[in-house]
């Protein structure tokens, strides 16, 4: 309801709550990617989409050799003005993520977990966004005083050469597969 207190601008803020630029901080990651390691080898393919009015990125993961498969749901935390992560796989892992924009990257880590082999470490994962409209995610893991432990993964994320017809296709979600699909 519009009253007579509210500016135009709070009122397409309550028709759109999502449509602020800090929500779309994450919309270079958005469409159909084929993925890549260092040395040019397909790794998988990766569908982002945008969802809940904007609200919510949701990442569909598939390995190019194996049945590995996982989602991601990605948001904007007005709150604490910070970006969130949350990674379920079809191996039942997790991982939980917070972070920020910074440059043409997006930075998010994971909360100290304890570890094997020292006591505790984080996740850190970078997607940057490079000139040539390809994005770069570098996975990394630092020990709790941020001395980095091992490189996880880097991936080179292209759009698939069909992603001029992306921009015509319309995402809906789907409610019984609680998945996102395209439609023609």
């Amino acid at each position: 309801m519009l009253s007579a207190s509210n500016t135009p601008q709070q009122a397409t803020q309550n028709a759109c709550p999502c449509c602020a630029e800090e929500y779309k901080q994450f919309d270079f990651w958005v469409g159909e990617w084929m993925v890549y390691d260092t040395t040019g080898k397909f790794v998988g393919e990766n569908l982002i989409v945008k969802m809940e009015d904007n609200c919510v990125i949701q990442e569909n993961w598939k390995s190019g050799s194996s049945k590995y498969i996982g989602t991601s749901y990605n948001f904007y935390d007005k709150n604490d003005q910070s970006w969130n992560q949350i990674w379920i796989d079809n191996q039942g892992a997790n991982l939980k993520l917070k972070g920020k924009r910074e440059g043409n990257s997006m930075i998010m880590r994971s909360e100290l977990i304890p570890g094997q082999r020292v006591d505790f470490y984080y996740n850190q994962i970078t997607w940057t966004l490079n000139e040539d409209g390809s994005v770069t995610q570098l996975w990394e893991i630092y020990d709790k005083d941020g001395n980095l432990l091992q490189q996880a993964f880097k991936g080179i994320y292209r759009k698939k050469e069909s992603s001029s017809l992306t921009l015509s296709k319309v995402s809906i979600y789907n409610t019984t597969t609680r998945r996102a699909e395209l439609l023609y």
